[in-house]
């Protein structure tokens, strides 16, 4: 009788045997896979398009243009689906399947300036009589819940509309940005409404510390547009009013594309030569949200409803 240790090559190259038919097999399915695969195989990797930020559509390539952007280089196709009245696109969707937060750090508004969402900045607070009027030109509001803003801060009007939560001590209150603090108010001091200033303290402060951040408050509330006064096709200013983030650009519709209009001190945006008056608006928010405004007809003096609205953030 053969010994153990004789059987045992012999079961090593009948394993070697069977190990060397099914990788041969393998290889031959692995083989017809690819040469039967489709185009755009395995070497293609298609992403499903984000998600909508709103159920409107979005504008048509014509009234889309990208925004630059170190963290996104390549604009989203359009749809060429032909826009409606009001239309909104995001610059910056989220990627498919993925949740937008509720709260965005601040490296998600590539447009924001001096303020910038997530940034809690330390100042002053004090007080003067105010009625909602101011430097952004908003005109009286019953609604005083407002601020003016120091000048380093109010960077050229890019801070009027912008909301901002203020607390001392324990006390906070949510203001809006209606006018500017000249000197001698420094970096970081907000000049609050009267009946702001006593949500934080007694008026009789005068002067209390304070921490404060921009916020993308909830509101039932739309964006309006309003021509300043003299404007007509040949020389316009376009104020927008009532957007729940801070406006970043103001661009107008023309024969060549969009035109980006100049921002003034005094919160218009300006074509000086008329170029785009009386056409489409379209609003950039510091998150880069565009929304896109048909039939706003120039008309001086006179708030006209968009009917739409940044979303939260």
């Amino acid at each position: 009788m053969a010994s153990p240790s004789h059987r045992r090559p012999r079961r090593t190259r009948r394993t070697a045997v069977v190990c060397a038919v099914a990788a041969a097999t393998a290889g031959l399915l692995v083989s017809l896979a690819v040469a039967f695969r489709p185009a755009g195989g395995p070497d293609t990797v298609r992403v499903a398009a984000p998600p909508a930020t709103a159920t409107r559509q979005s504008a048509p390539s014509a009234a889309t243009e990208p925004i630059p952007s170190a963290a996104s280089p390549a604009p989203a196709p359009a749809t060429g689906t032909p826009a409606p009245a009001a239309t909104t696109a995001s610059a910056r969707p989220s990627p498919a399947g993925t949740p937008t937060p509720a709260a965005r750090p601040a490296a998600a508004a590539p447009l924001a300036g001096r303020i910038e969402p997530g940034a809690v900045r330390d100042g002053v607070a004090t007080h003067y009589d105010a009625d909602g009027d101011g430097a952004c030109l908003y005109g009286p509001s019953r609604d005083l819940m407002v601020a003016a803003m120091n000048t380093a801060d109010y960077e050229t009007s890019k801070a009027c509309g912008a909301y901002v939560l203020v607390r001392a001590g324990g006390a906070s209150v949510t203001v809006r940005i209606t006018d500017e603090c000249p000197l001698p108010c420094a970096p970081g001091q907000l000049d609050l409404g009267k009946q702001a200033f006593a949500e934080l303290a007694d008026l009789s402060a005068g002067r209390i510390a304070v921490t404060w951040s921009l916020v993308s408050p909830g509101t039932s509330g739309t964006i309006s547009l309003r021509y300043k006064t003299g404007s007509s096709s040949h020389w316009c200013g376009i104020q927008a009013i009532g957007h729940r983030n801070p406006l970043a650009r103001l661009e107008v519709g023309t024969g060549g594309g969009w035109r980006r209009l100049t921002r003034t001190e005094y919160n218009y945006f300006l074509s000086p030569d008329g170029a785009g008056c009386g056409g489409p608006v379209r609003l950039t928010d510091i998150y880069g949200e565009q929304l896109t405004v048909d039939g706003i007809p120039v008309r001086p003096d006179v708030v006209q409803p968009a009917r739409v609205q940044f979303a939260r953030h």
